[in-house]
Protein backbone atom coordinates (compact mmCIF):
# COMPACT_ATOMS: atom_id res chain seq x y z
CA UNK A 1 0.00 0.00 0.00
CA UNK A 2 1.20 3.50 -0.61
CA UNK A 3 1.94 6.12 1.85
CA UNK A 4 -0.05 9.48 1.75
CA UNK A 5 1.94 12.61 2.87
CA UNK A 6 0.22 15.97 3.08
CA UNK A 7 1.85 19.21 3.04
CA UNK A 8 0.13 22.48 4.79
CA UNK A 9 0.92 25.29 2.67
CA UNK A 10 1.69 25.24 -1.15
CA UNK A 11 4.69 28.16 -0.90
CA UNK A 12 7.93 27.98 -1.43
CA UNK A 13 8.92 25.87 1.42
CA UNK A 14 5.73 23.35 1.18
CA UNK A 15 5.97 22.99 -2.32
CA UNK A 16 9.44 22.67 -2.79
CA UNK A 17 9.08 19.48 -0.26
CA UNK A 18 6.54 18.54 -2.19
CA UNK A 19 8.68 18.28 -5.01
CA UNK A 20 11.26 16.32 -3.24
CA UNK A 21 9.63 13.73 -1.77
CA UNK A 22 7.48 12.52 -5.02
CA UNK A 23 10.46 12.39 -6.62
CA UNK A 24 11.81 9.68 -4.20
CA UNK A 25 8.79 7.53 -5.34
CA UNK A 26 7.92 6.33 -1.92
CA UNK A 27 4.78 8.41 -1.33
CA UNK A 28 1.69 10.22 -3.14
CA UNK A 29 1.28 13.83 -2.22
CA UNK A 30 -1.73 15.77 -0.75
CA UNK A 31 -0.87 19.15 -1.14
CA UNK A 32 -3.31 21.86 0.95
CA UNK A 33 -3.63 25.56 0.26
CA UNK A 34 -5.91 28.09 1.41
CA UNK A 35 -5.25 30.58 -2.04
CA UNK A 36 -7.85 29.10 -4.89
CA UNK A 37 -5.20 27.38 -7.81
CA UNK A 38 -2.19 27.72 -6.11
CA UNK A 39 -1.79 24.24 -4.65
CA UNK A 40 -3.38 22.88 -7.78
CA UNK A 41 -1.17 24.67 -10.29
CA UNK A 42 1.39 23.65 -8.46
CA UNK A 43 0.76 20.41 -8.09
CA UNK A 44 -0.57 19.71 -11.82
CA UNK A 45 2.94 21.15 -12.63
CA UNK A 46 5.18 18.43 -10.44
CA UNK A 47 2.79 15.88 -11.65
CA UNK A 48 3.59 16.82 -15.68
CA UNK A 49 6.97 16.21 -14.34
CA UNK A 50 6.96 12.58 -13.71
CA UNK A 51 7.58 10.86 -16.36
CA UNK A 52 10.99 12.53 -16.47
CA UNK A 53 11.69 11.05 -13.74
CA UNK A 54 10.35 7.61 -14.35
CA UNK A 55 7.85 8.21 -11.06
CA UNK A 56 4.31 6.68 -10.47
CA UNK A 57 3.51 8.69 -7.40
CA UNK A 58 0.15 10.65 -7.37
CA UNK A 59 0.35 14.41 -6.76
CA UNK A 60 -3.24 16.16 -5.84
CA UNK A 61 -3.63 19.91 -5.24
CA UNK A 62 -6.59 20.81 -2.87
CA UNK A 63 -7.89 23.71 -0.90
CA UNK A 64 -10.35 20.77 1.11
CA UNK A 65 -8.69 18.86 4.23
CA UNK A 66 -11.10 16.19 2.98
CA UNK A 67 -8.21 14.99 0.77
CA UNK A 68 -5.71 14.70 3.15
CA UNK A 69 -7.59 12.24 5.26
CA UNK A 70 -5.59 9.21 6.47
CA UNK A 71 -2.10 11.20 5.86
CA UNK A 72 0.33 9.11 7.56
CA UNK A 73 2.85 12.29 8.01
CA UNK A 74 1.47 15.92 7.76
CA UNK A 75 4.04 18.29 7.10
CA UNK A 76 2.76 21.87 8.21
CA UNK A 77 4.47 24.92 6.72
CA UNK A 78 1.83 27.43 6.80
CA UNK A 79 2.20 30.38 8.24
CA UNK A 80 3.59 34.32 7.51
CA UNK A 81 6.58 33.80 6.52
CA UNK A 82 10.20 36.52 8.10
CA UNK A 83 10.84 39.34 6.28
CA UNK A 84 14.39 41.21 6.61
CA UNK A 85 14.94 42.45 10.23
CA UNK A 86 12.11 40.11 11.72
CA UNK A 87 12.70 37.80 14.31
CA UNK A 88 11.28 34.28 14.49
CA UNK A 89 9.21 35.40 17.94
CA UNK A 90 7.77 38.71 15.68
CA UNK A 91 6.24 35.95 13.84
CA UNK A 92 4.45 34.31 17.37
CA UNK A 93 0.83 35.90 17.11
CA UNK A 94 0.02 35.59 14.11
CA UNK A 95 1.91 32.14 13.28
CA UNK A 96 -0.15 30.69 16.30
CA UNK A 97 -3.59 31.40 15.08
CA UNK A 98 -2.80 29.92 11.62
CA UNK A 99 -1.26 26.95 13.27
CA UNK A 100 -4.11 26.37 15.96
CA UNK A 101 -6.22 26.14 13.11
CA UNK A 102 -4.16 24.00 10.63
CA UNK A 103 -3.49 21.33 13.23
CA UNK A 104 -7.12 21.05 14.57
CA UNK A 105 -8.17 20.78 10.83
CA UNK A 106 -5.04 17.73 10.55
CA UNK A 107 -6.45 16.02 13.63
CA UNK A 108 -9.60 15.59 12.33
CA UNK A 109 -9.14 14.23 9.19
CA UNK A 110 -5.98 12.00 9.93
CA UNK A 111 -5.87 11.35 13.98
CA UNK A 112 -2.94 8.65 13.16
CA UNK A 113 -1.07 10.77 11.62
CA UNK A 114 2.56 12.31 12.28
CA UNK A 115 3.03 16.00 12.38
CA UNK A 116 6.32 17.75 11.24
CA UNK A 117 6.13 20.79 11.78
CA UNK A 118 7.58 24.01 10.04
CA UNK A 119 6.20 26.93 10.92
CA UNK A 120 8.30 29.44 13.04
CA UNK A 121 8.88 30.28 15.54
CA UNK A 122 9.86 26.15 15.13
CA UNK A 123 9.98 25.60 18.53
CA UNK A 124 7.09 27.19 19.96
CA UNK A 125 4.45 26.34 17.19
CA UNK A 126 5.36 22.41 17.99
CA UNK A 127 4.50 22.85 21.24
CA UNK A 128 1.16 24.48 20.41
CA UNK A 129 0.71 21.34 17.49
CA UNK A 130 1.39 18.85 20.13
CA UNK A 131 -1.08 20.33 22.76
CA UNK A 132 -3.48 21.49 20.29
CA UNK A 133 -3.80 17.81 18.38
CA UNK A 134 -3.16 16.25 22.37
CA UNK A 135 -1.70 13.55 20.34
CA UNK A 136 1.48 11.46 22.10
CA UNK A 137 4.58 13.54 21.99
CA UNK A 138 5.98 10.63 20.14
CA UNK A 139 4.12 12.25 17.02
CA UNK A 140 4.95 15.71 16.77
CA UNK A 141 8.47 17.22 15.95
CA UNK A 142 9.84 19.85 14.11
CA UNK A 143 12.02 20.46 11.75
CA UNK A 144 14.57 22.58 13.33
CA UNK A 145 17.65 20.51 14.09
CA UNK A 146 18.60 18.85 10.90
CA UNK A 147 18.19 21.88 9.06
CA UNK A 148 20.61 24.14 11.59
CA UNK A 149 23.42 20.77 11.61
CA UNK A 150 23.14 21.40 7.49
CA UNK A 151 24.16 24.33 7.50
CA UNK A 152 26.77 24.08 9.72
CA UNK A 153 27.76 21.12 7.75
CA UNK A 154 27.95 22.98 4.49
CA UNK A 155 29.93 25.43 6.44
CA UNK A 156 32.90 23.20 7.73
CA UNK A 157 32.93 21.04 4.47
CA UNK A 158 33.70 24.54 2.20
CA UNK A 159 36.28 25.59 5.32
CA UNK A 160 38.23 22.64 4.92
CA UNK A 161 37.41 21.56 1.59
CA UNK A 162 35.71 17.84 2.07
CA UNK A 163 32.96 16.46 1.13
CA UNK A 164 29.77 17.11 3.35
CA UNK A 165 29.21 13.44 3.50
CA UNK A 166 32.23 12.85 6.15
CA UNK A 167 31.23 15.92 8.04
CA UNK A 168 28.86 15.23 11.18
CA UNK A 169 27.70 18.62 13.24
CA UNK A 170 25.71 18.76 16.44
CA UNK A 171 23.44 21.05 17.44
CA UNK A 172 20.73 21.29 20.17
CA UNK A 173 18.28 23.65 21.86
CA UNK A 174 16.12 26.44 20.34
CA UNK A 175 15.61 26.77 16.57
CA UNK A 176 17.22 30.26 16.66
CA UNK A 177 20.71 32.22 18.30
CA UNK A 178 19.85 30.30 21.64
CA UNK A 179 21.09 27.22 20.08
CA UNK A 180 23.69 24.91 21.07
CA UNK A 181 26.41 24.45 19.18
CA UNK A 182 28.77 21.76 20.34
CA UNK A 183 32.24 22.06 18.59
CA UNK A 184 33.96 18.75 20.57
CA UNK A 185 30.77 16.72 19.02
CA UNK A 186 31.16 17.93 15.34
CA UNK A 187 33.75 15.76 13.08
CA UNK A 188 35.40 14.99 9.90
CA UNK A 189 35.47 11.29 9.56
CA UNK A 190 35.12 11.18 13.49
CA UNK A 191 38.19 13.87 13.67
CA UNK A 192 36.85 16.43 15.72
CA UNK A 193 37.05 19.98 14.00
CA UNK A 194 38.52 21.77 17.40
CA UNK A 195 41.68 19.42 15.64
CA UNK A 196 41.49 20.80 12.38
CA UNK A 197 40.37 24.50 12.85
CA UNK A 198 41.05 27.30 14.91
CA UNK A 199 39.34 28.36 17.63
CA UNK A 200 38.80 31.68 15.79
CA UNK A 201 37.31 30.02 12.76
CA UNK A 202 35.05 27.88 14.58
CA UNK A 203 33.78 30.57 16.57
CA UNK A 204 33.08 32.52 12.67
CA UNK A 205 31.33 29.39 11.55
CA UNK A 206 28.93 29.01 14.60
CA UNK A 207 28.22 32.37 14.21
CA UNK A 208 27.47 32.09 10.72
CA UNK A 209 25.01 29.21 11.56
CA UNK A 210 23.25 31.09 14.24
CA UNK A 211 22.20 33.74 11.83
CA UNK A 212 22.28 31.78 8.74
CA UNK A 213 18.01 32.01 8.19
CA UNK A 214 18.17 35.99 8.70
CA UNK A 215 21.44 35.54 5.84
CA UNK A 216 19.25 34.62 3.28
CA UNK A 217 16.38 36.82 4.30
CA UNK A 218 18.16 39.68 4.22
CA UNK A 219 19.56 38.86 0.83
CA UNK A 220 16.45 37.44 -0.58
CA UNK A 221 14.19 40.81 0.56
CA UNK A 222 11.19 39.36 0.02
CA UNK A 223 11.59 35.81 1.01
CA UNK A 224 13.38 33.25 3.80
CA UNK A 225 15.06 29.99 3.34
CA UNK A 226 13.14 27.25 1.37
CA UNK A 227 15.92 24.58 -0.26
CA UNK A 228 17.57 23.88 2.88
CA UNK A 229 14.49 23.61 4.44
CA UNK A 230 12.39 21.52 2.65
CA UNK A 231 15.22 18.93 1.99
CA UNK A 232 15.17 18.88 5.50
CA UNK A 233 11.69 17.77 6.01
CA UNK A 234 12.07 15.64 2.77
CA UNK A 235 14.74 13.20 4.86
CA UNK A 236 12.54 13.07 7.98
CA UNK A 237 9.28 12.34 6.13
CA UNK A 238 11.32 9.48 4.19
CA UNK A 239 13.10 8.22 7.62
CA UNK A 240 9.82 7.94 8.75
CA UNK A 241 7.99 6.11 6.19
CA UNK A 242 10.76 3.78 5.32
CA UNK A 243 10.95 3.50 8.98
CA UNK A 244 14.53 3.62 9.14
CA UNK A 245 15.81 4.00 12.66
CA UNK A 246 18.05 7.20 11.89
CA UNK A 247 18.92 9.09 14.47
CA UNK A 248 18.58 13.22 13.35
CA UNK A 249 17.94 16.14 15.44
CA UNK A 250 14.89 17.18 15.81
CA UNK A 251 12.71 19.60 17.91
CA UNK A 252 11.13 17.65 20.58
CA UNK A 253 8.88 17.63 23.50
CA UNK A 254 11.21 17.27 26.66
CA UNK A 255 9.46 15.43 29.94
CA UNK A 256 12.96 15.38 32.32
CA UNK A 257 15.56 14.71 29.72
CA UNK A 258 18.74 16.62 29.79
CA UNK A 259 16.73 17.63 32.94
CA UNK A 260 14.42 19.77 30.84
CA UNK A 261 10.57 19.76 31.69
CA UNK A 262 7.80 20.90 29.29
CA UNK A 263 8.96 22.10 26.15
CA UNK A 264 10.16 21.80 23.17
CA UNK A 265 14.02 22.01 21.84
CA UNK A 266 16.12 19.94 18.96
CA UNK A 267 17.65 17.10 20.44
CA UNK A 268 18.81 13.94 19.04
CA UNK A 269 16.37 11.32 18.62
CA UNK A 270 15.71 7.92 16.57
CA UNK A 271 12.74 8.13 13.94
CA UNK A 272 10.70 5.91 12.13
CA UNK A 273 7.24 4.09 11.64
CA UNK A 274 5.80 5.07 14.97
CA UNK A 275 7.87 8.80 14.66
CA UNK A 276 10.54 9.25 17.67
CA UNK A 277 11.35 6.09 19.05
CA UNK A 278 14.14 7.18 21.28
CA UNK A 279 15.39 9.94 22.95
CA UNK A 280 19.14 9.89 22.50
CA UNK A 281 20.51 11.77 25.42
CA UNK A 282 24.14 12.98 25.53
CA UNK A 283 26.59 13.33 28.34
CA UNK A 284 27.29 17.34 28.52
CA UNK A 285 30.07 19.01 30.06
CA UNK A 286 28.52 21.42 32.85
CA UNK A 287 28.86 24.71 31.01
CA UNK A 288 27.14 22.92 28.03
CA UNK A 289 24.11 21.82 30.24
CA UNK A 290 23.64 25.37 31.17
CA UNK A 291 23.91 26.61 27.60
CA UNK A 292 20.66 23.98 26.96
CA UNK A 293 19.05 25.17 29.88
CA UNK A 294 19.53 28.78 29.26
CA UNK A 295 18.44 27.61 25.62
CA UNK A 296 15.24 25.66 26.75
CA UNK A 297 14.14 28.58 29.25
CA UNK A 298 13.73 30.91 25.90
CA UNK A 299 11.56 28.76 24.20
CA UNK A 300 9.55 28.44 27.81
CA UNK A 301 9.27 32.22 27.93
CA UNK A 302 7.77 32.38 24.57
CA UNK A 303 5.56 29.75 24.86
CA UNK A 304 4.34 31.91 27.91
CA UNK A 305 3.14 34.43 26.05
CA UNK A 306 0.84 32.18 23.84
CA UNK A 307 -1.30 31.79 27.17
CA UNK A 308 -2.21 28.17 26.40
Amino acid sequence: MTSKVSIIGAGNVGATCAQRIAERGYADIVLIDIIKGLPQGKSLDMLESMPIFGCDRHIIGTNSYQQTANSEVVVITSGVPRKPGMTREELLQTNMNIVTEVTRNVVSHSPNCIIIMVTNPLDAMTYLSLRTSRFPKNRVMGLSGVLDTARLRSFIAAELNVSVEDVFACILGQHGEKMVILPRLCTVSGVPITKLLPQETINRLAERTLKAGAEIVGLLKTGSAFYAPSAGVAQMVEVIILDKKQILPCATYLDGEYGIKDTVISIPVKLGKSGIEQIIELELTAEEKSALANSARAVQELVKTMKL
